[in-house]
């Protein structure tokens, strides 16, 4: 701009000579220019100015998106750490109680088989004091019955009847033979 300035200082003629040459009128050129300011200007205010000012915006939201996807995915970790403690916590106490139901069990059926042990020993000595009672009776009634039959045997043999003190008697020596 300084070049043409200071060529048209020199030289009078070629500024007329370009403005003749490219048509530029001063107050043509004047108003043009104001009215490319104004354009600017306005352009500015109403139009890059908001679109500025919402790119700024999405700009700014983005990067509030962005922190918070971060702070989410450090909550998620430290969920997942949490989580992956209260299962291992779980597991253990799980570990634990099926320990413990197995000693438990294995100390009631324990128990349970000694009382079974214990109840089955009182029913054969039940059975044995039964069966000893029962010989018994059948040993006396044996006693009895074959005191009878000797002293019949002894009535039909010595052809007379025995008196209780001779049944006794003979009773007594048979058994003492018998069982000696």
């Amino acid at each position: 701009m300084m070049t043409f300035l200071a060529a048209a200082a020199q030289e009078p003629g070629t500024l007329e000579a370009i403005t003749k040459t490219f048509g530029l009128h001063g107050a043509l050129f004047a108003a043009q220019v104001i009215n490319f300011f104004l354009v600017i200007f306005v352009l500015k205010k109403f139009a890059f100015g908001p679109i500025q000012a919402m790119l700024e915006q999405r700009k700014n939201r983005i990067v509030e998106g962005e922190e918070k996807l971060k702070r989410i995915e450090r909550q998620l970790a430290e969920s997942e750490e949490t989580t992956a403690a209260a299962i291992a916590k779980a597991n253990e106490d799980a570990q634990r109680l099926i320990a413990e139901a197995k000693e438990s069990a294995a100390t009631l059926s324990e128990a349970k088989a000694q009382e079974a042990i214990a109840t089955a020993q009182g029913i054969l000595a039940k059975a044995e004091a039964a069966a000893k009672a029962e010989r018994e009776q059948i040993a006396t009634e044996l006693k009895q019955e074959f005191g009878r039959l000797v002293t019949a045997t002894t009535a039909q043999v010595t052809g007379k009847v025995l008196t209780a003190d001779d049944q006794s008697r003979i009773n007594q020596e048979a058994l003492a033979k018998v069982e000696g």
